[in-house]
């Protein structure tokens, strides 16, 4: 029986380097999201904006707070606003664009970008870019190295709507689509590869149809659970519920910060 982890928060997650850091990551950000129309109409899908802000600041604010140094976005459908977006944005952490002439598939999108990452041989985090999430990506390192596979992906829930997975009680991934339906976490569209695993991606197609079944064979998929604030953003449905989410949990911590002020002052 595998443990969840629960989100401490991630301000100085990983940061301070060691063995345990991960310094870089890739964003996947070339899809047109087209179930997010009228939002993706003159933007890409991690272009859209929650409270303002495009899903791509609020991931690489929180890759930043992670440690995370180093951040290669692949772009491909209206990829111009991504690069002159990062263009204006000042670090942490430093970014680069890789743009798509073609579209290469999820895969083919993740394994072109690795290539442009600054630090080869070092494992990379891989994060899709229409999720929202706050977890400390230094705990899910920890757990990478403990269960010393090639790859390991974050699995969100239970409840949750998305991709079901099924695990053993080692954690190890056995099913990426389970014919019956299993309850317990799903997808949460994170990873963290081992640096070798950039050669088993496609040069085109989806890594979910190719690399990502061959290590599941090979028992190199390890899972993470998180008990951590987590959404995928598909919809303008799911825009509003994840804004509601966060002016929720805003209220909350004010509620408590006054609290904790109100018990010191007594």
């Amino acid at each position: 029986m595998i443990q969840s982890h629960p989100s401490p928060g991630v301000h100085g997650c990983g940061r301070g380097g060691g063995p345990l850091s991960a310094r870089q990551a890739v964003i996947l950000a070339g899809g047109a999201g087209t179930r997010l129309l009228p939002l993706t109409r003159e933007r890409p899908k991690a272009m859209v904006e929650v409270n303002g802000v495009p899903i791509l600041r609020h991931q690489l604010d929180w890759l930043a707070a992670c440690g995370v140094e180093r951040v290669v976005v692949s772009a491909g459908h209206l990829a111009e606003v991504i690069v002159a977006y990062l263009d204006s944005r000042p670090p942490p952490p430093r970014t680069a664009a890789v743009v798509e002439e073609r579209p290469l598939g999820r895969g083919g999108g993740l394994r072109r970008a690795a290539r442009a990452l600054p630090y080869p041989g070092e494992p990379w985090f891989a994060v899709y870019g229409d999720i929202w999430t706050r977890f400390c990506l230094g705990g899910m390192r920890a757990h990478h190295v403990r269960a010393g596979a090639a790859a390991t992906v974050a699995l969100a829930g239970p409840g949750l709507p998305g991709r079901a997975v099924a695990h053993d009680e080692l954690g190890r991934v056995t099913d990426l689509a389970p014919a019956t339906p299993v309850p317990g976490r799903v997808n949460a569209g994170v990873y963290l590869f081992a640096w070798r695993v950039t050669a088993l991606l496609p040069e085109e197609g989806d890594h979910a149809d190719t690399t990502l079944p061959r290590l599941v064979g090979a028992r190199q998929l390890t899972g993470y659970p998180i008990d951590a604030p987590w959404r995928a953003v598909n919809t303008p449905a799911d825009v509003m519920s994840l804004e509601r989410d966060l002016a929720i949990r805003r209220t909350a911590r004010r509620t408590s910060r006054q609290a904790t002020h109100t018990t010191r002052t007594e």
